[in-house]
């Protein structure tokens, strides 16, 4: 790893790129962009305004909200977190205009959960020749497991082919025999979870696409309308999620949606619909964060103490959950690393692997692969409620079989702040 980044080094002062002059992937913290003996400094680009800021916008808060947590008893081998965000409105031009800020400008440590497959894909070039660790991207697109080719970057979500077989294996089993069409954003998200709902049940009878800067998917739903299908798997954020369901009751079409749990949250979707939040009923997703109404859950009463102390009146929904989720595990990287912290000390904590964290599938993290959390649970609305059913089921990207994983989860410590893995 150490080679490729120094082989990225000439190649960066070759092009006369200075950004790369700081001398960040090894030495001393008192040489590392954005550590000092006291802190910290990390960035994400989240999108806090556009069309995927319903539930996201809470992601990035609750994350610093938890840093504030461990700050406020401590820190991290004596230094605090300070978690810059910056909004990105979900466009990949305006991404790169931020990251670059934060990397150029602010000079952080670390891109922490920057999220959207088209907005982070953009700045995945820029990250690896600045040699910035690029840690648990908000999103499952298979881009974030390349560690030849980004040996900085590591996923977090369950990675979206791995959903869309999970998800598909439950359509063949309690759909048997129905028609079963897509219908998914335009980017890898789509692309790759449609791979993935294919890899189990063939070619999908029809399948449509949409953009996130048209909020209209009437002709879309029209057309699988039109095209019998019986059962529709979503890949769509939560905003697209909601005008699916509306569109499809206002056209008279009933069909058993299924969705990836990008677009599933039911805190979010029930904001978004509001009087209408009664179509939510049935959808079958998945997820591998306990469900923030899981009251008993020690990771769920953490995460609302957190909350109350240090995330001012944000309601408490998996949005929360996630971001509380991504906080701890990067905070465990950062035990890990140790208190000479660097950027090369970092990756390879995370690479160490043996991490435990709130999820309840396993993360793979190793030096072959970078891919984040292996698998998820179904859930199902009823009552308005969202409830998990089944086995955690684990699987891979390819031809693997979907199988149950029966590892019992990892309860928090006591005081809530891991220690190094």
């Amino acid at each position: 790893m150490r080679r490729f980044w120094t082989a990225l080094t000439v190649l960066a002062l070759a092009a006369a790129t200075t950004a790369c002059s700081d001398g960040g992937g090894g030495g001393s913290g008192g040489n590392t962009p954005g550590v000092t003996d006291t802190d910290i400094l990390v960035g994400t680009h989240m999108p806090l305004t556009g069309p995927a800021a319903a539930g996201y916008s809470k992601i990035a808060p609750a994350t610093r909200a938890y840093f504030d947590y461990v700050n406020a008893n401590g820190g991290v081998h004596g230094r605090k977190i300070t978690y810059k965000i910056m909004d990105d409105t979900y466009n990949p031009a305006t991404t790169q205009q931020v990251v670059r800020e934060l990397v150029l400008q602010d000079k952080v440590f670390a891109i922490l959960n920057g999220l959207g497959t088209a907005t982070h894909t953009g700045v995945l070039d820029f990250l690896r020749t600045n040699r910035v660790p690029d840690l648990f991207v908000a999103s499952g697109s298979r881009s974030w497991n390349q560690p030849d080719k980004y040996p900085g970057t590591f996923g977090f979500n369950v990675d979206y082919t791995v959903e869309g077989k999970i998800l598909a294996t439950h359509v063949k089993q309690d759909q048997a025999g129905k028609k079963v069409c897509f219908l998914g954003q335009d980017d890898d998200f789509g692309r790759d979870f449609l791979a993935g709902v294919e890899k189990v049940l063939g070619p999908v009878a029809a399948k449509q696409s949409y953009v996130t800067s048209n909020p209209n998917v009437g002709p879309q739903l029209g057309a699988l309308k039109q095209a019998g299908c019986q059962v529709v798997m979503l890949a769509t954020v939560p905003g697209f999620t909601a005008l699916s369901l509306g569109t499809a009751a206002k056209i008279g079409f009933r069909p058993q949606f299924v969705v990836s749990q990008v677009g599933a949250d039911i805190s979010t979707l029930t904001r978004q619909l509001g009087p209408a939040a009664r179509l939510t009923e049935g959808l079958v997703s998945a997820n591998y964060l306990p469900l923030s109404t899981d009251d008993a859950n020690p990771w769920i009463q953490l995460f609302k103490k957190v909350n109350t102390q240090h995330n001012g009146t944000a309601e408490f929904d998996n949005n929360v959950v996630y971001g509380m989720a991504v906080g701890y595990l990067f905070v465990q990287s950062l035990q890990t690393a140790g208190k000479n912290l660097t950027r090369d000390a970092l990756i390879a904590a995370v690479e160490k692997g043996g991490f435990q964290g709130a999820g309840f599938a396993p993360l793979r993290f190793s030096s072959s692969n970078h891919s984040g959390y292996g698998g998820e649970q179904l859930t199902r609305v009823q009552g308005g409620k969202q409830a998990y059913f089944g086995d955690v089921l684990e699987t891979d990207d390819g031809d693997g079989a979907v199988r149950a994983y029966r590892t019992p989860p990892a309860a928090p410590p006591a005081n809530g702040i891991p220690a190094a893995a």
